[in-house]
């Protein structure tokens, strides 16, 4: 006869076991489709980051340091970030990933670190693009979006000259913006008015280059997991288009 205690100790095995192969199931599941994911062809790809971005940005470092490192051989990254105005290169274009992942760090994440006027920096990024390389060349902005260098209203937020010259510019170079969209410490955060523009103008410059904006309701923000996953498909699949 088996005893009470041998049942109990059954059950207890069952139950170890079939969490076991739950966990294992859900990590075979994340890794292809993290496979599937990744980006197919060598790219150049300069990552700006806004330095004044919330503070819950400087978690998502680790999944970013993944996506680099994921990037085929032959792909060039230059990592950057958007502060006060400035375009602070950490990293020029470098074919080593590893080195490009580590020159990552958490933003200051403060209104200290303030742009007022983003994509004048991006300006600045497009310049440092290699002109003869035969890689499809990309932008990575994360930001707010917002420029209120020239007002707070919505023309002069979604129509800023250095918008419009910055899609100019891409396009004169054939280079797809990508965007993230995070709240910044300071205006989106607390104003989900000039959040909704911030988005506007990331959806603007991403849509008029060729890319796509990825953002989630207007205050809050969570992870950037799925937007790179999804960021690999869209490269992926408009090299198919143009290929």
């Amino acid at each position: 006869m088996f005893t009470k205690k041998f049942y109990t100790t059954l059950l207890s095995l069952v139950f170890v076991l079939t969490t076991i192969a739950g966990v294992s199931a859900q990590s075979n599941k994340r890794a292809d489709a993290h496979a599937k994911a990744k980006i197919s062809e060598p790219v150049n790809l300069a990552i700006l980051i806004q330095d004044d971005l919330v503070p819950k940005v400087g978690n998502e470092i680790k999944v970013t340091k993944d996506f680099i490192r994921s990037l085929p051989d032959g792909s060039q990254v230059m990592v950057a970030y958007i502060t006060a105005n400035t375009l602070q290169v950490r990293q020029q274009f470098t074919a080593d990933t590893n080195v490009a992942a580590n020159s990552l760090r958490i933003p200051v994440g403060s209104t200290s670190a303030s742009s007022y006027a983003p994509y004048n920096q991006v300006l600045e990024a497009l310049k440092l693009f290699d002109k003869n390389s035969k890689n499809t060349n990309a932008i990575l902005l994360i930001s707010d979006g917002l420029d209120v260098s020239q007002g707070f209203d919505s023309q002069s937020i979604l129509n800023s000259t250095d918008l419009e010259r910055s899609i100019k510019r891409a396009n004169e170079k054939n280079i797809t913006v990508y965007s993230f969209y995070a709240p910044s410490a300071g205006l989106t955060s607390n104003n989900s008015s000039l959040a909704l523009l911030g988005q506007g103008a990331l959806n603007k410059l991403s849509d008029k280059t060729g890319g796509r904006a990825f953002f989630q309701g207007t205050i809050g923000f969570v992870t950037f997991d799925s937007y790179f996953e999804r960021l690999s498909k869209e490269i992926n699949e408009r090299n198919e288009r143009i290929g």
